[in-house]
């Protein structure tokens, strides 16, 4: 346990000085996530969700979503058909096994003899017998696509042929999956840190004349310079980018209508961006704005960098509002209500941010939904638990006589001491042509 710990502290030594750590050593500091969270995570998600047996049944190239979440870092995929199985013994400890013909890595051991008994199912069937579990957790869900992993071919075979004494067991796992996914340890902050500060760093760069020259750079070309740079540190994005532009000679607001996406990006713009990448089994997700310098100007417009700040003051509001076991959907009312109140013009649109970009957990509201999101709004809020603080808004700038939309988004987590930001928010906007001055 000591060499564990020791090697992952050396580990986020090295995330500290922003060192991309290469494929092996990121494979060590994955199964000491992995292990750190089936031993001090699970038992506790399992005590609390009240499930004491959980199997996850899944194909190789048709992933359960949840096993996506275990694979051990040399797997790129189940193999076969993988069946995982973990069992509360009520004594702290989760009792771990594969039903397959392999060890599951290192931190799952194979339990299944072909030869004593070649028939997969019916070597699953003994085991669950063996340790006589009052409830068995599978993954399907009407509302979370992500514990919903169980195919229909997986969920028939197991239980049309499994005897009557485990039919009468089996539930849905759908709320120990979600707290599985939205949960962050302790080892995961302190990576989540160092990959947000990335994702900023890179931004940064981006938003500089080393990548845009005014008058000749598309935004469709910082768009893919975003995203060979996460190519060439041996990252990856989870979605693909996006660079648009708001300018006072544009008489439209932009309005996700793709118009302001190909633009030549010109002295005067202001640049909006939302990117995130993929690193140590976290994602980013990141919107932060810059400003092209015009000739002889040192600092953005007065009435962009006050039009920034009343986006900062929604993003106070909304997470001053934040509670433990609080919907998203009474967050999201309360903080609406309290923006229009104080004269902002707001819309926020926040998920959960994890192991998935759009990820499990409460969901605080969608562009197009301001009024509540069914199912996934009505999720309580917990402890440990991250998100995409995504919101925008609208300013009437009369210099240009249009509104203009601050789209923001930063990763924050929320724990019992209250919300943070992971890595600090936008307060100042960024500018372009800066060093030329």
């Amino acid at each position: 346990m000591k060499k564990t710990f020791l090697s992952f502290f050396i580990f986020s030594q090295v995330l500290f000085s922003q060192n991309i750590l290469d494929l092996k050593s990121r494979s060590e500091v994955i199964k000491d996530i992995q292990k750190d969270r089936l031993e001090n995570l699970l038992p506790d998600l399992m005590e609390e969700t009240e499930i004491d047996m959980w199997v996850l049944i899944t194909r190789e190239y048709n992933e359960d979503p949840i096993i996506k979440t275990l694979l051990p870092p040399t797997w790129l995929n189940a193999r076969r058909r993988t069946i995982l199985v973990f069992f509360n013994n009520k004594e702290g400890e989760v009792e771990k096994a594969a039903i397959t013909r392999y060890n599951f890595g290192e931190n799952i051991p194979s339990i299944w003899d072909k030869d004593k008994e070649p028939d997969q199912l019916k070597a699953l069937y003994d085991y669950i017998k063996s340790k006589n579990p009052e409830k068995i957790g599978l993954n399907f869900s009407d509302h979370f696509a992500l514990v919903d992993g169980i195919s229909k071919t997986d969920y028939d075979l197991f239980f049309n042929n499994a005897p009557k004494a485990i039919k009468n067991k089996v539930v849905s796992a759908e709320k120990l999956g979600i707290r599985w996914i939205e949960t962050r340890t302790e080892k995961e902050k302190i990576i989540y840190d160092q990959l947000v500060e990335i994702t900023h760093n890179i931004i940064n760069e981006a938003f500089s004349t080393k990548v845009i020259t005014p008058g000749v750079t598309t935004t469709d070309d910082v768009v893919w310079w975003m995203r060979e740079k996460v190519l060439s540190l041996n990252l990856k994005t989870w979605f693909h980018p996006t660079i648009d532009v708001q300018r006072n000679s544009k008489s439209d607001l932009y309005a996700f209508d793709g118009k302001s996406k190909f633009d030549i990006i010109q002295p005067g713009d202001l640049v909006h961006c939302d990117f995130g990448i993929n690193y140590l089994t976290l994602n980013t997700d990141c919107q932060q704005i810059a400003y092209v310098l015009k000739p002889n100007e040192s600092e953005a417009p007065k009435f962009l960098s006050n039009a920034l700040k009343e986006a900062n003051r929604l993003q106070d509001i909304f997470t001053d509002n934040f509670g433990y076991k609080k919907t998203g959907n009474q967050i999201l009312k309360e903080s609406l209500e309290q923006a229009k109140s104080e004269g902002l013009d707001p819309q926020i649109y926040t998920h959960p941010l994890g192991t998935f970009g759009h990820s499990a957990g409460t969901t605080l509201g969608m562009w197009d939904s301001q009024s509540g999101v069914p199912f996934k709004g009505d999720f309580q809020m917990n402890y440990d638990t991250s998100y995409a603080i995504e919101l925008n808004n609208k300013t009437f700038i009369k210099e240009w006589n249009k509104e203009v939309r601050i789209m923001l988004e930063e990763a924050g987590i929320f724990e019992q001491k209250g919300f943070r930001y992971v890595n600090g928010r936008q307060t100042e906007i960024i500018l372009i042509g800066k060093n030329l001055h």
